[in-house]
């Protein structure tokens, strides 16, 4: 009995035996037939390398490449940067009360004669040459009241400038100087072709330190001043996460071909990754009426508006508190009216509802401003207006905007 018991083990050993040896033998013929194993690879073409390259690039990496594009748009524009110094002399009234006998007995009777009555102030921006002839664009609060302009090229010349006109409504300003005709003028582009995500390159003096470049993209299009927080401007600005400094104000911001799309404005101290700057379409239109006129005739109605949708009316008129009950629509809300302004003279009063002008609904207080911005001085304007319950037919005639402030 223990016999065959015993054969048939060693014939169940046996056969354990030869499936192993069979699965060996199997395992090591696929593997000599494996191309990866068996022979090296083939050698790759140039033109396989550049495709393997390109899958394994980013986006970011591919676009920048070994040679870099901002690199080169730097250097399309660089040349027609300049810095710009500026000196302004303040004269500052002595407090009277160091003239008061108390005083001069107690800090002696020179003291009044040391308090310094003049102060001179210097001041930096940035500003880029428009044509040979020695134009330069920047922005008004760079030379606005300077007793002094100085030019600095990018390869050290220095020249005195001469201010031929300033708009404080667009933040713009042309300065002249006298180098000669051969001077590098910087290309320009058009704001009208910009899209979110392009990219934005700035070039300036920003702190100070000369011939900075900064690189981000177009954050946002048409961000109006009102909501920069800049209310007695008329702009649209380009926003961009390209760093925006002080120094350069008046600076061009690029495109990745090196064209100038806009100029620099650094006008929130608060700005943390958020720069500004005002469309190179609308600064070509204002350069070129400075240049010939000095200065730029913007309309006004004098009113100070808001935005008024019906939510925001019927929030305030819940509020037991409120003042007055405002018409649930779709407006320019008024919320006041200058003195001897043309809607002043309208009869246009302080919680009146603008709804149309000239036929055409308004719903925003940008597109009102926008609308008289672009009306002839002298014009006359037909306003639409809530007035409680009631609407009314204004005529309204624009008039020139003295003061930006």
């Amino acid at each position: 009995m223990r016999i065959p018991k015993l054969f048939r083990s060693l014939r169940q050993l046996s056969s354990y035996v030869l499936a192993i040896a069979l699965g060996v033998v199997l395992t090591v013929s696929t593997l000599q037939v494996l191309p990866s194993q068996a022979e090296p690879a083939p050698p790759m073409t140039a033109g396989d390398t550049s495709k393997v390259i390109a899958q394994r690039q980013s986006p970011t990496t591919a676009a920048i490449g070994s040679t870099s594009f901002v690199t080169a748009a730097v250097n399309r524009v660089g040349t027609a940067v300049v810095r710009i110094d500026t000196e302004r002399t303040i004269t500052r009234r002595v407090d009277p009360s160091f003239e008061d006998p108390f005083f001069r007995r107690f800090f002696g009777d020179g003291f009044s004669q040391q308090m310094p009555s003049e102060q001179q102030l210097r001041g930096l921006g940035s500003g880029f040459i428009l044509d040979k002839s020695g134009l330069v664009l920047t922005n008004a609060h760079v030379v606005d009241k300077a007793d002094k302009v100085t030019v600095r090229l990018k390869d050290g010349r220095t020249f005195e400038g001469k201010v031929q006109g300033i708009d404080e409504v667009t933040d713009l300003a042309v300065v002249k100087i006298n180098a000669g005709n051969d001077l590098p003028v910087a290309p320009l582009g058009s704001s009208n072709n910009v899209q979110v995500g392009d990219w934005a390159i700035a070039v300036g003096n920003p702190l100070g330190f000369d011939n900075t470049v900064t690189l981000g993209i177009v954050s946002t299009l048409k961000r109006s001043s009102a909501q920069v927080g800049i209310s007695d401007k008329r702009l649209d600005f380009i926003q961009t996460d390209a760093a925006i400094n002080p120094g350069n104000s008046g600076g061009p911001l690029l495109n990745g071909q090196g064209e100038v799309i806009g100029i620099n404005t650094a006008i929130r101290p608060d700005a943390m990754g958020i720069g500004f700057a005002i469309p190179i379409d609308k600064a070509k239109a204002i350069a070129a009426q400075l240049q010939r006129d000095g200065k730029v005739a913007h309309p006004y109605l004098g009113v100070q508006m808001l935005t008024l949708t019906p939510d925001l009316a019927k929030e305030n008129n819940t509020d037991p508190n409120s003042p007055i009950q405002i018409p649930e629509v779709n407006g320019v809300f008024v919320m006041r009216v200058v003195p001897n302004s043309p809607a002043a003279s309208a009869g246009i009063r302080r919680g009146d509802v603008i709804l149309q002008v000239d036929g055409k609904a308004i719903t925003s207080a940008e597109q009102l401003q926008n609308f008289v911005e672009d009306s002839r001085l002298g014009q006359i304007l037909q306003v639409k207006v809530q007035r409680g319950n009631q609407t009314q037919q204004l005529s309204v005639r624009t008039a020139e905007l003295q003061n930006a402030s």
